[in-house]
């Protein structure tokens, strides 16, 4: 499987935010973009595989990698992504990026 799909990245432009951290949320599709997720293959200059990330506005993007800080736990932000991946998987696989066979 290929680490890198300019469809799955280029394509979170124009979609609704999927982390939805409210009240930071710019809730603008034309700011949402790709963000890749942690993995055990992300760190020290490698970008997790594209297929594992979510659509995200600037600012929830910024929470989920910690540029941003909230007083939100760790596990709430946990639950955040793992909702926002559902959300983002399921548009992939609605549009046909992602076969599920």
């Amino acid at each position: 499987m290929s680490r890198k799909s300019k469809k799955i990245t280029r394509g979170a432009r124009g979609q609704d935010c999927d982390l939805r951290i409210f009240p930071y949320c710019d809730d603008d599709p034309e700011k949402t973009v790709y963000c890749h997720l942690p993995c055990e293959d992300k760190g020290a200059g490698f970008k997790s595989p594209d297929w594992w990330g979510v659509n995200g506005c600037y600012t929830c993007h910024g929470i989920i990698d910690g540029r941003i800080k909230t007083d939100l736990t760790s596990y709430e932000v946990l639950e955040i992504i793992w909702n926002a991946k559902y959300r983002t998987m399921k548009k992939h696989i609605e549009k046909g990026l992602i076969n599920v066979a």
